[in-house]
C-alpha cells in the first residue's frame, strides 16, 4: 500500500494587528505529533518551501512554513546585491516576533496538542533559526541550514547578528554547513562552534566536502548537491524526533 500524503493548507493567523500567512502540512496521525516552523530563504515562500514542508510532514510533524513577507509581498531579487541590500533593511525584530508568533501558533494547533515545537530554516533562514532558537521561549530543537553568521555591520534593524547571540542558545541546535560556501567562511562555522563549546549549549555542527551554499535546494542546479542533500536529511529528521520526542 502506497504510503497517505500529509494533508496541506495554506493558513494564517494575528499578529499585532497584521495577518501572517504561511503553509501547513502535516502527517495523517491520530495522534498528536511534534511541530515545526520552516523559516525559507531570502526568496520567501516559494514552491519549493511548500514541498520541503511537505516532506517534514511526512517524516513525522506538524509544519508551518512561514510566508516573511506577509506584509509587502515577495520582493524581487535581480541579482545579489539587491539580495544582500534586502537583508540588510529587514528588522530583525519584526522576523523574529513573527517567528515567535508562529511558534505559538504551531503549538495550539490540534495536530500537535502540546508537544513539543522546533524551528528550521534555510539560508537567510537558517540564520533567523538560529536567532530564534537563542530568544524565543517555547523553541525546543533547531536545524539550521547554511544560516549566515555574522552581520558585516550592526544597524538599528540588525543591532546583535547569530554569533552575538549564540551564548544564548536555549535549546538543542544543528548547524548544517557546506565547506566551500562562500557566504558563511569556515572561520564563522568554527567560531560558532567555540562559542557553543565555551558555554556548555547541546548541538551538532556538520560540515559537508563538496558542497556549498543552498546545497539542499533541488530547484537549483548550480548548487544542489544531492549526495550531500541525501546525507543531510536523515541526519536533521533524527536530530528533531530525539529533541523533540
Amino acid at each position: 500500500m502506497a504510503p497517505i500524503a500529509p494533508a496541506a493548507a495554506d493558513v494564517a493567523f494575528a499578529r499585532n494587528g497584521d495577518t501572517i500567512r504561511g503553509h501547513a502540512a502535516w502527517p495523517p496521525a491520530t495522534t498528536p505529533v511534534p511541530g515545526l516552523v520552516l523559516v525559507p530563504d531570502v526568496r520567501g515562500l516559494s514552491e519549493h518551501y511548500r514541498d520541503v514542508a511537505r516532506r517534514f510532514a511526512a517524516a513525522g510533524f506538524f509544519t508551518l512554513a512561514l510566508d516573511v513577507y506577509s506584509r509587502e509581498g515577495t520582493p524581487a531579487l535581480p541579482d545579489m546585491d539587491a539580495v544582500m541590500r534586502w537583508m540588510a533593511a529587514l528588522p530583525d525584530a519584526r522576523l523574529l516576533g513573527d517567528i515567535g508568533a508562529a511558534v505559538a501558533y504551531v503549538a495550539a494547533r490540534p495536530e500537535t496538542a502540546g508537544r513539543r515545537v522546533g524551528v528550521t530554516g534555510f539560508c537567510m533562514g537558517g540564520q533567523y533559526a538560529l536567532m530564534a532558537a537563542c530568544t524565543i521561549p517555547g523553541v525546543a530543537a533547531c536545524v539550521s541550514w547554511y544560516g549566515m553568521l555574522r552581520y558585516a555591520e550592526r544597524t538599528g534593524n540588525r543591532p546583535q547578528s547569530p554569533l552575538d547571540l549564540a551564548p544564548r542558545l536555549a535549546c538543542p541546535y544543528l548547524g548544517l554547513f557546506g565547506a566551500e560556501d562562500a557566504l558563511i567562511p569556515r572561520a564563522d562555522v568554527e567560531e560558532l562552534r567555540a562559542i557553543l563549546a565555551r558555554a556548555g549549549k547541546t548541538f551538532e555542527i556538520e560540515m559537508y566536502a563538496g558542497a556549498g551554499h543552498a546545497f539542499f535546494n533541488d530547484t537549483r542546479p548550480d548548487a544542489y548537491r544531492p549526495a550531500v542533500a541525501a546525507a543531510a536529511w536523515p541526519r536533521a529528521t533524527a536530530f528533531l524526533h530525539r529533541h523533540l520526542g
